[in-house]
C-alpha cells in the first residue's frame, strides 16, 4: 500500500493539530510485513509435494499400466522436487503466509516489530515518557498501539483497543487515512487529559510529525 504525497502530508498535520494540546509524542508508523514468516515457504513446498505425490502414486494404482510404474521413479521423484519448488514459491505471496501461519505467531511478530521501531525511532527518549507509537502491518493485518510507561499508568488498555478498532474498521471500509487521522485526534485529546500542554511551559516537538514507512 503507497500513499502519496497529499495523504501523508494530511497525516503529517493531524498528527501536529493533535500535539498542540499535549506533551506527547504521537509516531504514525505503516510497513508492509513485520517478519519474512520463512516457514510458511517450507509448509507450503512440502504441502505441494506432499500432494504430487499422493497423485502420481494414485495414478499409477488406479490406472496401470498407463499410470506411473518403478522404471519411472525418476521422473516421479522430479515431479515431486518440483511441486515443492512451486509451493516454496507460493509461500512467499501474502494470502498462502496468512494461511499457514498462526494468528498467535503473527501477533507476536508484530509486538515484536512494534518494540524494535519504539527504540528505532526515539520514542523513549521523549523528555515526558510521553511517546506513542500507531503501527499498522499490512500482510498481516494487524495495529499495535505501543505506549511509554507513564502513560500505561493512566490510560487504560480498553481506549487503545478501541482505537485500534477504529483504525482496522477504516481500512476495511477503503478509508485509511481517514481513520489513522481519526485514531491520531483520539490519541491527542486521550493524552491532553494526562499530559496537558499549558500555557506556562514550551511545547517542544521532540519527534517529527511524518508518516514512517518500512518495508
Amino acid at each position: 500500500m503507497s500513499f502519496s504525497e497529499h495523504d501523508q502530508a494530511h497525516i503529517r498535520q493531524a498528527v501536529a493539530e493533535a500535539e498542540r494540546q499535549t506533551r506527547g509524542e504521537i509516531v504514525p508508523m505503516i510497513i508492509e510485513r513485520s517478519a519474512l514468516y520463512r516457514e510458511a515457504r517450507y509448509r507450503a513446498g512440502i504441502g505441494c509435494a506432499f500432494l504430487m505425490l499422493s497423485i502420481l502414486l494414485t495414478i499409477e494404482w488406479e490406472w496401470m499400466p498407463w499410470g506411473w510404474h518403478a522404471m519411472n521413479a525418476g521422473w516421479l521423484l522430479l515431479s515431486v522436487i518440483i511441486a515443492y519448488g512451486l509451493g516454496y514459491w507460493m509461500g512467499t505471496f501474502s494470502p498462502v503466509i496468512r494461511f499457514l501461519t498462526s494468528h498467535e505467531r503473527m501477533a507476536y511478530k508484530v509486538n515484536i516489530r512494534a518494540h524494535q521501531a519504539f527504540l528505532e525511532n526515539g520514542l523513549h527518549r521523549t523528555e515526558l515518557g510521553t511517546g506513542v507509537l500507531i503501527l499498522i502491518s499490512l500482510l498481516e493485518h494487524r495495529i499495535e498501539v505501543l505506549t511509554d510507561h507513564p502513560i500505561l499508568d493512566q490510560v487504560p488498555q480498553q481506549t487503545w483497543n478501541d482505537m485500534v478498532e477504529g483504525i482496522r474498521g477504516g481500512f476495511q471500509k477503503g478509508n485509511p487515512v481517514e481513520s489513522l487521522c481519526h485514531a491520531i485526534a483520539t490519541c491527542g485529546r486521550v493524552l491532553a487529559e494526562v499530559f496537558p500542554a499549558t500555557h506556562e511551559e514550551t511545547n517542544p516537538n521532540e519527534l517529527p510529525n511524518d508518516l514512517l514507512q518500512d518495508s
